[in-house]
């Protein structure tokens, strides 16, 4: 299976693209993942969102791009999502090298730093991001930050 990629301002998504996009976020960080907690909140409007979408123009993955300044000193990928079925077949490592040209070709030279959950630490270690803090809580799952690491990034290539 393949996904076209599609960025969008919060102004600019069309509606049913929008709908399907944060329904899909509350399908997983919700109730998927058994979290009772406000997925959107005040970045989602500051942010760019990055839609996979498959043959029949339904969304089945996406993410944030935030700014520097908006959340950390750096950009930062967020809300990072792709469809249970889809899992497996390396469309999440596109989904996030996707998001990290974008942020790239946006804010040149600025890395990236993230909020991760703690049991997916290996998953971004392979996209070339690095542990930077303790682990923290978060609405009750364990998460901890990461920086974009250029070297680690190269050496993955």
């Amino acid at each position: 299976m393949s996904l076209t990629w599609h960025w969008h301002t919060f102004d600019t998504i069309p509606p049913r693209i929008l709908f399907d996009y944060l329904r899909l976020r509350s399908d997983i960080f919700v109730v998927e993942q058994a979290c009772v907690f406000s997925d959107m909140d005040v970045f989602d409007e500051d942010g760019w969102h990055l839609v996979g979408l498959d043959a029949n123009s339904r969304v089945q993955a996406g993410l944030r791009l935030l700014a520097p300044g908006v959340k950390y000193a750096e950009p930062s990928l967020g809300r990072i999502v792709l469809a249970a079925h889809l899992r497996g077949m390396g469309l999440a490592d596109a989904l996030v090298q996707e998001g990290l040209a974008q942020s790239e070709q946006l804010y040149p030279g600025s890395g990236n730093r993230i909020g991760a959950q703690a049991r997916l630490q290996r998953f971004y270690e392979r996209q070339g991001f690095v542990r930077d803090g303790e682990e923290y809580d978060e609405d009750g799952i364990a998460h901890v930050e990461m920086r974009l690491d250029r070297t680690a990034e190269k050496l993955l290539r």
